[in-house]
């Protein structure tokens, strides 16, 4: 009988574990299995990164790799959209984002709040042709921000939102509309700026007058619409290296006190409305490897000190209204990589400077020093298209001169045999007369 009660005991135990186990398997009939983890926990368990950092990037909808931290070599040219360049700091037990570029954003990468508020240890921001819509930045990530790049992105900017980033080193900005009244109400509370590039940003208003930082190395506010003159103030930038003011609506003239710039290695200031010669001060820049001025309305003669400065490569002083005689030989402009000067009308050069075949765009100088006056205008071509420099002209003038004179030799001589011959016949058929 002992064997038997406890041969159901067994039964009985065997029976509500099989009972048990088919309960919980029936909890969750639509649970995922065991060897399929969730989508978001791979990339999260396999990377160095916070977490809380790697969801934020997935939140906005930015593609990212296994680990951001260590971002692939050569991403997968099939991808929607790139994946963001990073740099991590070296924090344990998990890294945190340095610096972040957005690139060819894909529709439906969007800012949110939360997630840039997650990513406030950035320190440099880059956008590149991504065009989604700002938001104010939390107030963290503000003050942590350092550099700030926005290229062809972000659709529309203030000058307000820009001055919000008040600990910024390096701004730049371009091929974006802002919306200021000028460059004073971004740059004014910016006191560790470096280098500012506001290109292309239909920028209006006047040049600041006193917010310009001492620490400042480079400007670049090219093609824009700023107007008024260039102030005395951004000639005591003493650590200036870069200044590029071109295309814009410049007046007046250059300040006296540009020589003050000697660390300036590049100036800029073509395609404006400047007035007034070349300042003397410009001597004083030993630096100076480019300096563009064409495109405005300068006049005077061209100093001759240009001529010595030896780190000089690039020089630009076309379509002005200079005059007087070139005070360059072809051993100096040969030692430039760009040379231009033409579209001066007053101004000449030495032919004994240069060789036969010189092309600068000016006239050669008579010997009074004037330029030589250009042959009359040429009959266009049926398709309109006129090709030719003015040294080609004057060339062809001193050609028409050189074969002029041979033919007028040859006429003389034909008329003079002519008349030998004539007088022969005459005298031959006055004999026969005579007889």
């Amino acid at each position: 009988m002992a064997p038997y009660l406890l041969f159901l005991l067994h039964l009985l135990v065997f029976s509500a574990t099989t009972t048990t186990n088919a309960a919980a398997v029936s909890i969750s009939p639509t649970s995922s299995p065991p060897s399929a983890p969730t989508p978001s926990s791979s990339p999260i368990s396999s990377s160095t990164l916070d977490p809380k950092q790697l969801r934020a990037l997935q939140s906005l909808n930015i593609p990212t790799s296994k680990d951001p931290c260590t971002p692939p070599p050569h991403p997968s040219a099939a991808a929607a959209s790139p994946p963001p360049k990073t740099t991590c700091d070296s924090a344990a037990p998990f890294r945190h984002l340095l610096s972040l570029t957005l690139s060819d954003c894909s529709d439906d990468v969007a800012l949110s709040l939360t997630a840039l508020e997650s990513l406030s240890t950035l320190t440099s921001l880059t956008f590149t042709n991504c065009h989604v819509t700002p938001i104010h930045f939390p107030t963290e990530l503000t003050s942590n921000l350092r550099s700030f790049t926005c290229i062809n992105s972000l659709n529309k900017l203030t000058g307000v939102w820009l001055s919000r980033l008040q600990n910024l080193t390096e701004l730049t900005v371009s091929r974006v509309s802002i919306t200021a009244s000028g460059p004073s109400i971004i740059l004014s509370n910016m006191k560790f700026l470096r280098s500012v590039t506001l290109s292309q940003t239909n920028l209006s208003g006047y040049l600041p007058k006193h917010t310009w930082h001492p620490n400042l190395t480079s400007i670049d506010f090219s093609v824009n619409h700023l107007k008024g003159k260039i102030p005395i103030s951004i000639t005591r930038l003493e650590n200036l290296a870069h200044l590029n003011l071109s295309s814009n609506s410049l007046n007046e003239t250059i300040p006296t006190t540009i020589g003050d710039l000697t660390s300036l290695q590049t100036l800029s200031l073509s395609s404006n409305a400047l007035v007034g010669p070349i300042p003397d001060s410009l001597a004083a820049l030993p630096e100076l490897i480019h300096l563009d001025l064409g495109s405005n309305q300068l006049n005077g003669t061209i100093p001759k000190f240009l001529r010595d400065m030896k780190n000089l490569k690039y020089l630009n002083l076309e379509n002005n209204n200079f005059h007087g005689v070139l005070p360059f030989n072809s051993t100096f402009i040969k030692g430039l990589q760009v040379f231009k000067v033409g579209e001066n009308s007053n101004l000449c050069y030495n032919h004994s400077s240069f060789g036969p075949k010189v092309k600068l765009g000016i006239a050669p100088c008579d010997k009074h020093g004037l330029p030589v006056s250009p042959p009359p205008a040429k009959d266009t071509d049926p398709d309109g298209s006129g090709e030719g420099s003015d040294d080609d002209d004057y060339e062809n003038v001193e050609e028409k001169k050189h074969h002029s004179g041979p033919s007028k030799v040859v006429l003389g001589v034909a008329i003079g045999l002519s008349s030998v011959v004539f007088i022969i016949i005459f005298l031959v058929l006055l004999s026969k007369c005579c007889r």
